[in-house]
């Protein structure tokens, strides 16, 4: 019994060994037929690094500011009778915005102008009689002071009554209304905000570095989120004599045209000083980079000898480079790309180093400095 036990199990090995060693055999056969075979070519288009003169510019962020704002206030306390505007209009310098009860002020006023006039009558007779030296110069003299007294006091609460009338210092747009009709101000309390958009403040810092570059009357360039690709153009207004001394950098203002009020104090916006000389760069299309944390790379496409069957293919070689600047749809190559070496230019994503690949530019998209949005 124990016999036929032990034949069995060993029929049962030599079973297994068999069926592992047909196994390995079949494996190795695969693996040497992948070894062999080759993806098939990737069919991609290609564009040439090209050498151009850009616009020499110096960039930095910066903040809009209003060339007059402020916050309209009180300046007498009183009751708010009237609002003469709408909040978010455009009002002129001198327009009534605010008016305050001043009706004390009214009927004092009333009285303080009869006791001018009174004076001012009695004056006139006392001068006609003191040309003809009938009275005494002292009381001429009191008589002039009291005529004066009385019209300083007049003009003491025409003052008040006019601060009373409170008016748009200068021309601009209002903002949000702080007040309403029947409440009671006090001094300096907040009426409306009241900004000149047009033209504005351009606000921005550049490293002490750039000081000599730069200079008052150049061209900024300025494009903010609200304005879309627009780009508004002004001049630098301001240097500031003093560097900073924790940052090391030079403030800057320039002066831009804000006709359809783009631009709003307090905005975020990019600015560009367009320096008078040329840069020379060698730039490629972005859509041809492949970006990646550790470094971007391009491909170049090459021609080579196939070590197996020895014809002439096209093969890419990956090459690392260090970008530079980007604008519109092209980046430019600081280092590791030549000027004249074809690089694929899209679909860099799914390509790898040393892929076979065909060429075909029937269909190359456009590249463009200043492309522009558009729905296709």
């Amino acid at each position: 019994m124990t016999k036929r036990i032990l034949l069995a199990l060993l029929g049962l090995m030599i079973i297994a060994g068999t069926l592992a060693g047909i196994k390995v055999l079949q494996i190795r056969h695969l693996l040497a037929v992948g070894a062999k075979m080759l993806p098939p070519p990737e069919t991609i288009s290609t564009t040439q690094a090209q050498a151009q003169s850009w616009e020499a510019l110096v960039s930095a962020s910066a903040s809009v500011e209003a060339v007059q704002g402020v916050m309209v206030a009180a300046e007498q306390p009183g009751k708010v009778v009237a609002i003469n505007f709408t909040p978010g209009s455009f009002v002129r310098k001198g327009e009534l915005l605010v008016q305050l009860d001043t009706s004390a002020e009214e009927a004092q006023l009333r009285a303080i102008e009869s006791s001018r006039n009174l004076a001012s009558t009695n004056l006139r007779r006392l001068s006609a009689l003191a040309d003809k030296g009938l009275i005494s110069r002292t009381e001429y003299d009191t008589a002039e002071a009291g005529f004066k007294l009385a019209k300083a006091q007049t003009e003491n609460v025409q003052a008040v009554i006019n601060k009373k009338n409170i008016r748009a210092p200068f021309s601009g747009r209002l903002g949000i209304r702080q007040i309403n009709v029947g409440q009671i101000l006090k001094e300096g309390q907040e009426i409306v905000s009241l900004q000149t958009l047009d033209p504005v403040f351009i606000n921005f810092a550049l490293p002490q570095q750039e000081l000599e570059r730069i200079a008052a009357g150049m061209e900024v360039r300025v494009k903010g989120d609200g304005g879309g690709d627009q780009v508004l153009t002004g001049t630098i207004s301001t240097i500031d004599p003093k560097v900073d001394a924790i940052t090391r950098n030079i403030r800057v203002q320039a002066t831009v045209a804000n006709t359809k009020e783009l631009l709003r104090p307090g905005m975020f916006v990019q600015a560009s000083v367009l320096l008078p000389e040329q840069a020379k760069v060698v730039v490629i299309p972005g859509t041809a980079v492949s970006y990646a944390p550790y470094s971007d790379s391009v491909f170049v496409v090459e021609k080579k000898k196939d070590e197996k069957s020895g014809q002439e293919v096209t093969a890419l070689r990956q090459q690392f480079v260090r970008l530079g600047e980007k604008r519109g749809d092209f980046v430019t190559i600081l280092s590791g790309l030549n000027e004249g070496e074809t690089v694929a230019s899209t679909g860099v994503f799914k390509l790898c180093n040393g892929q076979f690949v065909v060429v075909n530019n029937s269909i190359v998209p456009s590249f463009e400095l200043q492309p522009k949005l558009e729905n296709n």
